[in-house]
């Protein structure tokens, strides 16, 4: 990032392990021609996994370069090479490595520049990860501010008033949720859910890139946690849960992904994502890679919903221009929007969008520059980008409420707390979609052609009202919430009639 300046030289001899992803051995196009076929985990890995010779290309490359092969994933596609920050560093030609500056997490290994690979590699190598160890996401959480006029609700609270199903607990289903830091405490959660009348789920944490379940090292980072935990749990008490925890880079994030795609024994049909940060802070390689991972998810039937961001249409970015968050811009993402929801009597009494800019936040959401319209979106009157006056992929897909003045109450690290930001509506549709998918009997994995093609009336609630900045709510989507939030019952009547089921 130009923002952040070199203060020191990297330990050249140091030994890293870089994550080496590889092109599929068939194409995924079929996931868009036919959002409704699925393949098993089995199935991605055994026909789409990297193929016998682009393996053997990559350890030849190696060895060439004095890299050792640590580990070969044919399903997940990828290669962990290591060998020093010097070996990495010629093989794949990175330039002015050094150390950064991050304004808050300190000083990281870095680079300026492209990475490149030989020829004969072209087309076989997606993405290197790993030379450089930037802090790549935030959370999209905001606590409530305490010298403002707020209120919070429980998740059951919101769930009841977007009238979700009932009946149903999210049983047979797992909701796996990924996280770049923190960590929950299974005290908090008995606490927490025995406040609801409910039993606490059961949660397994799977470590990735050497990220750990660690409450207690960032109150920060904790109530991230649990807020995913406590949103979704409550919404779906019936479900499983696996938390994905990896370090915050581009490397962990995509191998956290990537191993959530193709968990063969957790097999989530739910991953909430309440991480991310501007598209353009991104490297093209990474968001590509990202993209291809949601792909694959798709495949095998897992809805992958992603926060939208908590700085409105700027993203939080002082450039003067309008960014979308990433991963929520990837068209393979369900986008989650927010709003500022008013409760009266168990029912919606109103509802706006969120905007308490300057000082405490708003929903992000706007039009991708990065990613083309993707074909469910194509029959929207959708508004150009407000700098580039182009069309693009536009964010959010839903919405619900993120207004941490109508936030959520929570329990962190022994502690009573009320929270708001997309962070809470990421979790809030993951449990939702478990609940769907245990009514309809089957997971709705990527949903958004059936979502944006809407056979039944009052699937969403309509938000015509308030900005995020650039953008305005209009009748229909928007660039600020989308196509609204949920009416529960509604959405599963609409996707019981696309799907065919009685």
């Amino acid at each position: 990032m130009p923002e952040h300046p070199v203060v020191g030289e990297v330990d050249r001899d140091k030994p890293i392990e870089v994550s080496v992803y590889l092109r599929p051995s068939r194409s995924l196009d079929w996931v868009d021609e036919d959002a409704g076929r699925t393949i098993s985990r089995e199935e991605l890995a055994g026909a789409y996994g990297a193929s016998d010779e682009d393996v053997a290309l990559v350890r030849s490359f190696a060895g060439d370069y004095g890299l050792d092969v640590m580990d070969v994933d044919r399903g997940r596609r990828v290669v962990k090479l290591r060998g020093t920050v010097d070996a990495m560093a010629r093989a794949f030609g990175a330039q002015e490595l050094g150390l950064f500056e991050h304004p808050s997490a300190g000083a990281y290994r870095g680079r300026r520049g492209p990475l490149t690979i030989p020829s004969e590699l072209d087309g076989v190598i997606t993405g290197v990860f790993g030379i450089d160890e930037r802090p790549q996401a935030r959370t999209h959480l905001r606590p409530q501010d305490p010298a403002a006029t707020a209120t919070s609700y429980s998740p059951l609270q919101v769930a009841a008033a977007y009238d979700f199903p009932t009946g149903v607990t999210g049983a047979g289903e797992t909701v796996g949720i990924l996280e770049l830091g923190g960590g929950y405490s299974q005290s908090d959660l008995d606490t927490y859910f025995a406040g609801l009348g409910l039993t606490a789920p059961s949660v397994v944490a799977v470590d990735v890139d050497g990220g750990t379940n660690s409450p207690g090292t960032d109150p920060d980072t904790d109530a991230e946690v649990m807020l995913d935990l406590e949103v979704a749990g409550a919404v779906a008490p019936g479900a499983s849960f696996v938390v994905y925890f990896a370090p915050n880079t581009d490397q962990g994030f995509i191998d956290a992904v990537s191993t959530a795609v193709n968990d063969t024994t957790h097999k989530p049909s739910v991953l909430s994502i309440s991480w991310g940060g501007p598209e353009d802070s991104w490297t093209q390689q990474a968001r590509t890679q990202m993209e291809q991972a949601f792909t694959d998810g798709a495949a095998v039937g897992l809805t992958v919903t992603v926060a939208a961001g908590d700085n409105g249409s700027t993203d939080g970015v002082s450039d003067g221009k309008q960014h979308v968050d990433f991963p929520a811009s990837a068209p393979h993402a369900l986008g989650c929007g927010g709003t500022s929801l008013r409760i009266s009597d168990g029912q919606v009494a109103s509802e706006v969008v969120w905007n308490d800019l300057p000082t405490n936040g708003a929903g992000g959401g706007g039009i991708s520059i990065e990613f083309p319209v993707p074909t469910y979106q194509s029959g929207l009157q959708m508004p150009p980008n407000a700098d580039t006056g182009n069309a693009g992929r536009g964010v959010p897909d839903v919405a619900g409420n993120a207004d941490p003045q109508t936030g959520y109450a929570i329990l962190v690290d022994g502690n009573r707390e009320s929270v708001g930001g997309t962070s809470a509506v990421a979790p809030l549709w993951a449990g939702l979609t478990a609940l769907i998918n245990q009514s309809l009997g089957s997971p709705v994995g990527y949903f958004q052609p059936r979502l944006y093609a809407g056979s039944v009336p009052g699937s969403f609630g309509d938000i015509t009202q308030g900005n995020n900045g650039a953008y305005s709510a209009a009748p229909g989507w928007d660039p600020c919430t989308g196509l609204g939030t949920p009416r529960g019952g509604a959405l599963v009547a609409a996707l019981r009639v696309g799907s065919g089921t009685d």
